[in-house]
């Protein structure tokens, strides 16, 4: 085995020495055992003569070489760093740099297929994967940092931390309702029917005494509403459509989207939150009686949670800014009569 080091490192040795014109030869596994020969005498002269005048060309095995001319000298040495057994198989390329009279190898990093460097990889993994107790910790951070604002004697640090952790919930529950946005279709043309008076008279009766009706809760309008109308127009002409949690103008709306969905006729409005629809003389049941751009019952009830979340999220920054100003109000009462007092001691 040892004759078979040396033997090794005479090649290398002797491709140094002389003019070689092509050094292919030491991409081959004799090179790569001379190598390792090599790395373990590190710390002593890899050769028994220097070498001068040594042409600043970078060599890189496993590619075909130029014609390199290598002369010897006293004051010229070869290092040669420790490398990797893992860098030899992996398509690694190793050079042969030459500067300030110093010869040196070095073997580039190896690249994955998809071409990033594997510690890269590792690093970005370490990052991605955190400990259970750095989490801990962290949240633990937070929540001293939050009790402190929160106990704090100063009352503006207090109302300031709420009104931004309002201000955040605001902004959430904004991007949340963007989900839930869904693009109106283009109304189809049909022919509004006209009705007399007299006509429409008649259909407020009948559709009064009629207890046939559709609720329209805390969802609003979605598609199970207007499913609901069409059901009832199989047997009706009327239908009456009761609004119970309904807001101060949202009746009005309501009746406008309907209309719009079921291509209906809004007969009558009344102050009981319930609106009156006619089917129309010339209707014609649709084979999907539940529109496209409508919300299902999960997620018309999903957004109207985040309404009222919403809601009650602005009334109590509206509180807190209102607090706040009272507190600023306060505190220049306060400057204010303490130099006031300050003034009548001075006379």
């Amino acid at each position: 085995m040892n004759y078979s080091l040396c033997r090794d490192s005479s090649v290398l040795t002797s491709c140094l020495a002389n003019e070689v014109s092509d050094l292919s030869l030491l991409t081959n596994t004799c090179f790569t055992r001379s190598l390792s020969y090599l790395m373990s005498m590190q710390k002593q002269p890899c050769l028994s003569r220097p070498l001068l005048d040594v042409p600043s060309t970078y060599a890189s095995f496993g590619f075909p070489l130029a014609r390199t001319s290598l002369r010897f000298h006293r004051q010229t040495v070869v290092h040669i760093k420790w490398i990797p057994a893992r860098y030899m198989n992996t398509g690694a390329s190793v050079e042969l740099k030459m500067e300030n009279d110093v010869v040196r190898f070095s073997v580039s990093k190896p690249i994955d297929r998809k071409g990033s460097s594997r510690e890269g990889k590792k690093q970005n993994a370490k990052r991605a994967k955190m400990s259970k107790k750095a989490k801990v910790n962290e949240l633990k951070f937070y929540r001293l940092k939050a009790k402190k604002k929160m106990n704090s004697p100063n009352p503006e640090v207090r109302i300031r931390y709420k009104l931004e952790k309002a201000k955040r919930k605001e902004a959430w529950l904004i991007e949340k309702l963007r989900k839930f946005e869904v693009p109106k279709t283009p109304a189809e043309a049909y022919d509004p029917e006209i009705l007399t008076e007299e006509e429409k008279h008649y259909l407020k009766r009948t559709g009064e005494k009629k207890k046939n009706y559709v609720p329209v809760g805390r969802r609003g309008v979605f598609g199970g509403v207007v499913l609901n109308m069409h059901l009832h127009w199989k047997k009706h002409e009327t239908v009456k459509v009761i609004c119970s949690p309904c807001k101060p103008g949202q009746l009005h709306e309501y009746a406008e989207e309907l209309a719009r969905l079921s291509k209906g006729i809004v007969i009558d409005i009344k102050h009981n939150n319930t609106i009156l629809f006619y089917r129309g003389k010339n209707y014609v049941q649709p084979i999907v009686m539940s529109p496209p751009d409508t919300l299902s019952k999960d997620k018309a009830l999903e957004k109207y949670r985040y309404l009222q979340s919403l809601e009650h999220t602005s009334q109590f920054i509206e509180k807190l800014e209102k607090e706040l100003e009272e507190y600023h109000k306060h505190l220049a009462r306060y400057k204010q009569s303490k130099e006031d007092a300050r003034q009548d001691s001075l006379v």
